[in-house]
This record gives C-alpha cells, sequence and structure tokens, in this order.
C-alpha cells in the first residue's frame, strides 16, 4: 500500500516511456484481425504480440484458454510492475492508485474462491496460479483459511484487511465485503489524489469512477431487491453526484426512475443512458449499462492525457489501455473457445 512518497517525479520521461509503451499495445485493426483467427491457432497469436514469455512459463502445465488466460494475468502483473518502477516520487504515489486497484481486485478473488468452497489444489492451479510470483502472497492466505471471515482475518495487516475487520461481528455477506473493500479503496485514492502533485482533472476521475460504481451498484441492488435503506448505506461517497441525489437514487423503484433521479444532478451525464437500459432489459443483463460507463470513462482519460501530456494522466491512460487489452484478449479467447461468431465477440469488446 503506498503513502505519499517524497522526492522528485521524474514525470517528462514517464509520460514519454508510458506514450511508447501505449503505442506498442495490439490496435484495433490488429484486433479485429484476431477476430478471424481460428480457435486452433488463437494462442499462438497472441503469443506473437508480445505475451509469448509467460505463454511458454504455462504451457508445460496447462493447454487451451486456460493457459492463456493465466499468461495473459502473469503479463500484467509484470507490465504493472514495471510501470511503477519508472515511476518516481509524488508521481509514484499517484500511479500507485490504479496499479493497487489489482491488489484489491485480487483480495476480493481470494473472498469468492474461498466462499465458493474451491480447494486450495484448484485456486493454485486455475485461479491465482503458482508459477506467478505476484501470487504468492494470496496463496498464502488460501493455504490457512477454510472460511470466508479466516481469509479476512488473514488480510489484518494490509488496508484492504483493515476495512473488513470493521465490518466483524455483523456475518457480512461475500458482496458486503467486496463493497467495503470498494470503500476502501477510493477513500485512499481521494485521499491521494488531493497531493501537491495532482490537480483538478485527477480529482474530477475519480469522483465520476465513484460515481459510476455508485450507479452500476444501484442498478444490481434493485433488481436483487435490496432495501432503499441498504442500497443508501452501501453508496460510495466523494463522487461528484451529491449525497441527495444518490439518497433519491436509492429510493427508485425501476431503472427508469433511477436514471430520472440521476438526471437531478448536473455532474450526471446521461447520453446513450436510455438505450443501455433498453438493452439491458431485453437481454436481462447490466453488461450494456457498464459498457457504457466504461467508454465514459475511457473518454475522459483520453482527453484528460491529451490536454496534460507531462503528467501522470499518460502513465494512467496507458494503465487503462494496458487492462483493456488484457479484458478484449481475455473475451477473443473465451469466445473463441466456446464457438462465438466475430461479429458477437466484436459486439461486446471495448477498442
Amino acid at each position: 500500500m503506498s503513502g505519499i512518497v517524497s522526492g522528485r517525479s521524474n514525470v517528462y520521461n514517464a509520460s514519454a516511456r508510458a506514450k511508447a509503451r501505449k503505442a506498442s499495445l495490439i490496435d484495433p485493426t490488429r484486433m479485429r484481425q484476431l477476430l478471424q483467427t481460428g480457435p486452433e491457432s488463437i494462442g499462438a497469436s497472441i503469443g506473437e504480440l508480445g505475451y509469448r514469455n509467460e505463454m511458454d512459463i504455462y504451457s508445460a502445465r496447462m493447454s487451451g484458454a486456460d493457459a492463456v488466460e493465466a499468461a495473459l494475468f502473469h503479463n500484467l502483473d509484470n507490465d504493472l510492475s514495471e510501470v511503477m518502477k519508472f515511476c518516481q516520487g509524488p508521481l509514484k504515489s499517484i500511479v500507485s492508485i490504479y496499479v493497487e486497484r489489482f491488489a484489491y481486485e485480487k483480495a476480493k478473488t481470494v473472498l469468492r474462491a474461498v466462499n465458493g468452497g474451491c480447494s486450495d489444489e484448484l485456486i493454485e492451479a486455475q485461479i491465482l496460479p503458482s508459477e506467478n510470483p505476484m501470487n504468492a502472497i494470496w496463496l498464502d492466505i488460501v493455504r490457512t483459511t477454510e472460511t470466508v471471515s479466516e481469509a479476512a482475518n488473514a488480510m489484518i495487516g494490509t488496508p484492504w484487511g483493515k476495512e473488513l475487520a470493521k465490518l466483524e461481528g455483523t456475518e457480512p455477506s461475500l458482496e458486503e465485503m467486496e463493497d467495503a473493500l470498494d470503500r476502501q479503496y477510493y477513500s485512499h485514492a481521494l485521499k491521494v489524489s488531493k497531493g501537491k502533485d495532482s490537480n483538478i482533472h485527477l480529482m474530477k476521475f475519480i469522483r465520476t469512477e465513484i460515481d459510476h460504481r455508485n450507479i452500476i451498484n444501484q442498478f444490481r441492488e434493485l433488481r436483487q431487491n435490496i432495501s432503499p435503506d441498504k442500497r443508501l448505506q452501501m453508496v460510495i461517497s466523494g463522487g461528484r453526484i451529491s449525497q441527495s441525489v444518490m439518497s433519491q437514487v436509492s429510493q427508485a423503484t425501476s431503472s427508469e426512475a433511477i436514471v430520472d433521479a440521476l438526471r437531478r444532478s448536473n455532474a450526471f451525464d446521461d447520453v446513450g443512458f436510455d438505450e443501455a437500459i433498453e438493452k439491458s432489459e431485453a437481454i436481462g443483463s447490466l453488461d450494456p449499462i457498464a459498457t457504457l460507463l466504461t467508454h465514459k470513462r475511457h473518454a475522459i482519460l483520453r482527453r484528460f492525457a491529451y490536454l496534460n501530456p507531462v503528467s501522470a494522466f499518460p502513465v494512467i491512460y496507458y494503465i487503462e489501455r494496458k487492462v483493456l487489452e488484457i479484458q478484449n484478449l481475455r473475451l477473443l479467447v473465451r469466445g473463441k473457445t466456446i464457438g462465438l461468431t466475430a461479429e458477437v465477440l466484436e459486439a461486446h469488446m471495448d477498442f
């Protein structure tokens, strides 16, 4: 977990290196070419695009989509580690906000796996492969705990563990634990983003991200028939949308009513929401809404990186684009495995 790192930022060098890395990512044209690749050769094609070292690590033990997915996550961990190494001083503190979210996600992965009754062997073999040294700390927790409560207690020395400890005695559900982790993550992100090396754009982006998390949670909780009081309690504070508006959102009894309540805030961008809700209800999934919000965040981050070429934004934008590449490749290889058409896959990919 990062604190505020003292010393001098190397923002010029880091921005240039991040832009160079971004230029090496798979472009939309090449990604569409991959869509036409057969399932038997998709792994080899991905390996040729910068993932060969990690693919070789897993090829002896795994095959198919499992091997590719493990390699992709391993590559991402390596890449994030390298990015952190070329960031210095206060810049490192800011960039670490984006890198640390993956530690929170791994904490969630451990809790889900333990809650789901997965064996230690399954977790070590497939969910958090032992070949990736960055999984070691998480595998130690898995091996030494039997229940979600024990796993949460094993994380007590970490910021996310301390947040989980606050739920002790309430018999929290897995979902409540994950929401607690989100609250802790964004609380820390806001604190760091207020540092002297920050700017108003970074704060705005983080607060918008909080809004988007709250919005998708409200749609999810409505479908799960969670009470209005509980929905309001689970709102992450710090977003641009006011607490009073979120209180009204929590009382909404339909998707349309949620959007009507959100429109009372000037911070809410409603472009595309009516169409996304219509698609969401037609297919019985929140994916269209989540995709819309993701597109909006990417557009904001792209604009901020352009307006602030020598800042943390080019580095943060690179991380976002790298994560997006991993997500697209995971979707591609899993989709090919189960026989989805190129058209269906492209419709769900984000370029």
